[in-house]
């Protein structure tokens, strides 16, 4: 699998990039503290399954790479919260309860499952933050660069206008207010767009469900005219299907550019047919590997090689410097399909050149 190389220079206030830790360390378990063998239980816990990534890519390359690493003795217990923080805090003591080696966590509510991540502090059992920075005194932190997606989505949607006239309205579908995921995507990407457009409708959308942003779009439709919007933030791609649902219901043919972010396979094939302009691409498999790395050597007592991991540093609402890796993003366009995730793996051509895009598909030279 080729891994994409990506230099980027960006800054988000919540990131503070630090040289601790040291360059393409490798680490045994005589390294520092003891830990345990290759005999690690390590408790994987998603937020929901409305994004397709997670069941499809999140879950099962962390349970290969924990089995890669631990000669295949090491194992993932697994639970998806389906949305449902109560239902993750649940997840989480019954993880406690069963003494998992570590737990390594996306949080449906960064700020609710704090008392969880306490308990599992309490108990012994370490807690990496996953994707979305949990509060509470967690052990470490990876993500992609949240602060550089919402820069790349706002610089691409002001690509696609051509020459953006502040009279220009958009809309802005930002992600779930419970995420602090989206609060960095929203900052970025106004910082790219304010001043140069006009944000007409701006809605924060409950649990990133695709019909919560249909309906939300239908409502901005009718405020504002189908007509007069020239373009629409989607902070991800199930967002966007549903705003494209809601602009074809209110009979718009010739749809506004769209923004994305996890490419999607029903994401790509819009973009192949001119429904959505760009989707952020993430390399799952670098994070979830990555992520499957750390756990095992926080849990074997490889101090070098997790320092190694957690080279930079974030700042949550209740904790500072915590050890951190982050990891880089790429607009998603019609022109680095090839590039992005057919070259990683993520799809065959055949996944998405089937019948209904097999024209678009030769137009872009897919094959």
């Amino acid at each position: 699998m080729r891994r994409i190389a990506i230099s980027v220079a960006a800054t988000s206030m919540s990131v503070m990039l630090a040289g601790c830790g040291v360059l393409n360390a490798t680490g045994s378990s005589d390294d520092a503290s003891p830990g345990k063998g290759d005999d690690v239980t390590v408790g994987l816990l998603l937020p929901e399954k409305a994004n397709t990534r997670y069941e499809q890519f999140d879950y099962p390359i962390f349970k290969t790479k924990v089995e890669s690493l631990t000669n295949k003795k090491g194992t993932v217990e697994y639970a998806n919260a389906e949305a449902d923080a109560d239902k993750q805090a649940s997840q989480m003591q019954q993880m406690i309860d069963d003494k998992v080696d570590v737990i390594v966590l996306d949080a449906v509510d960064a700020h609710a499952i704090a008392d969880s991540v306490q308990k599992a502090k309490d108990a012994g059992i370490p807690v990496i933050a996953y994707d979305r920075l949990a509060e509470g005194p967690i052990d470490a932190y990876i993500s992609f660069d949240n602060g550089l997606v919402g820069e790349v989505q706002g610089r691409t949607l002001l690509e696609s206008l051509g020459e953006p006239a502040v009279t220009d309205k958009i809309v802005m579908m930002n992600g779930s207010p419970t995420d602090p995921n989206a609060k960095q995507f929203k900052a970025s990407a106004l910082s790219e767009l304010k001043s140069k457009v006009t944000i007409a409708k701006s809605y924060d959308t409950k649990d990133w469900k695709p019909e919560n942003a249909q309906a939300n779009m239908a409502e901005a439709i009718n405020a504002i005219g189908a007509d007069d919007i020239k373009a629409v933030y989607s902070a991800n791609d199930g967002m966007a299907g549903g705003i494209v649902k809601a602009l074809k219901a209110a009979g718009v043919t010739d749809l506004p550019p769209i923004t994305g972010q996890d490419a999607e396979l029903a994401a790509v094939q819009r973009i192949l047919v001119g429904e959505q302009y760009m989707s952020v691409y993430k390399s799952y498999p670098d994070e979830a590997e990555s992520a499957a790395e750390m756990a095992v050597a926080r849990v074997q007592g490889k101090d070098i090689q997790f320092d190694a991991l957690t080279r930079d540093r974030v700042n949550s609402p209740t904790d500072k410097n915590i050890p951190a890796q982050l990891v880089p993003v790429v607009a998603l366009t019609k022109d680095n399909i090839e590039d992005t995730v057919i070259a990683d793996e993520i799809y065959e051509v055949s996944d998405i050149c089937t019948a209904e895009f097999a024209a678009a598909c030769e137009a872009a030279k897919l094959k």
